[in-house]
């Protein structure tokens, strides 16, 4: 039994209207006086050589569980750090993508150099029929407020203006 192009176009009308939906934590700490978050660089060829607007919060996609759960499973999967703190909601956002990210900003402290990211299999070059394993990061890095809003995803930088301004408030 096929699927109709009405059954298709409806299908597609769906996947437009309900948006991937994902859930991060945004960590921060305060040094010498100043906000520090933390960000990290999405592994894989695509994104080895782009820097300004490609770094990201750790996060992923929300399966079968609260959004906080999620985001804090995806810390660990993303970073090999555990999270605990106290959780301060920030506003949803809206991707350039159309996902939707729910995020947590937590105060903490971890060493870069010890980022672990889990890895997934890509087909690279695209439609080449090669597979390789990257990781989900590459690499983490703490950038003042600053210099974040100009290394993260574009839509992201209101999470990071968002907590600053919760931190001086």
């Amino acid at each position: 039994m096929g699927v109709s192009r009405i059954g298709l176009l409806y299908l597609a009308n769906i996947m437009r209207i309900v948006p991937k939906k994902s859930a991060g934590i945004l960590m921060y700490r305060q040094k010498t006086g100043q906000i520090q978050v933390l960000l990290a660089h999405p592994g894989g060829p695509f994104w080895k050589n782009k820097d300004a607007g490609a770094w990201t919060i750790p996060k992923g996609e929300i399966g079968d569980e609260e959004a906080l759960a999620a985001a804090k499973r995806e810390f660990f999967e993303e970073t090999g750090f555990q999270v605990d703190g106290e959780f301060i909601p920030l506003k949803a956002i809206v991707q350039k993508n159309g996902k939707l990210v729910q995020a947590w900003a937590v105060k903490g402290d971890l060493d870069v150099s010890q980022v672990k990211s889990n890895e997934f299999e890509l087909q690279w070059p695209p439609r080449s029929g090669k597979r390789m394993m990257v990781p989900e990061i590459d690499r983490a890095e703490w950038f003042s407020v600053e210099d974040a809003v100009e290394k993260i995803n574009p839509a992201q930088a209101a999470l990071v203006r968002e907590l600053e301004s919760k931190l001086k408030g």
